[in-house]
């Protein structure tokens, strides 16, 4: 309940704020109800972090802005496990 409304909370503050897409490195059994998909195998976006497809999924706020999407996502340094 409360992890999902969560989820959920921040998508609509993202759509309302203007951002096109959203991208996340979490369980692949969990975030695709809430719309992600695998980010590589989907939309050609890989992480930084080079770990499997099933994790790092995106999803579009707005249809098709993903189209022909490629390249790197960097996550804020303190993702990073000497960040913490």
């Amino acid at each position: 309940g409360i992890g999902g409304a969560l989820v959920e909370a921040g998508l609509e503050a993202c759509k309302e704020r203007g951002f096109l897409a959203s991208v996340v490195l979490g369980h692949s059994a969990y975030y695709p109800r809430f719309g992600y998909k695998p980010a590589l195998s989907t939309f050609g976006i890989r992480s930084e972090y080079g770990v499997a497809d099933e994790v790092f999924m995106a999803q579009e706020l707005v249809a098709g802005a993903l189209n022909g999407a490629s390249g790197l996502v960097k996550f804020h340094p303190a993702f990073a496990a000497d960040g913490l």
